[in-house]
C-alpha cells in the first residue's frame, strides 16, 4: 500500500469535509433521534459507497483517457463550480 497516497487522501478529504453539507445533514438528522448510531452508520455507508464508485471510475478513466485530460477536466469543473457559486451569491 502506498502510505503517502493514503495520508494525502485522508488529509484532503478530512479537511474538505469539515463544515460540508453532509455534516449539516448529519447534524440535523441526529437531532431527530435519541441515538446517533443510525445516522452515523447510514452516513458512513453512503460515503463509503460514493467514494468506492468515485475510485472505481477514476481507476477506469485513467486507463482510457490521458491523465492530462482528466486533470484539465477536473480543474475546469472545479472552476465552473466556483464561478456558479459566486454568481449565485452575488
Amino acid at each position: 500500500m502506498n502510505w503517502e497516497i493514503f495520508w494525502l487522501a485522508f488529509a484532503t478529504i478530512f479537511l474538505a469535509e469539515i463544515g460540508d453539507k453532509t455534516q449539516i445533514v448529519c447534524f440535523s438528522l441526529s437531532t431527530k433521534s435519541a441515538s446517533i448510531f443510525p445516522v452515523f452508520f447510514g452516513a458512513m455507508i453512503a460515503f463509503v459507497l460514493s467514494t468506492l464508485i468515485s475510485c472505481l471510475l477514476g481507476n477506469f478513466l485513467q486507463k482510457v483517457v490521458p491523465l492530462r485530460v482528466i486533470h484539465s477536466l477536473a480543474g475546469l469543473i472545479l472552476i465552473a463550480s466556483g464561478v456558479l457559486i459566486l454568481v449565485r451569491k452575488l
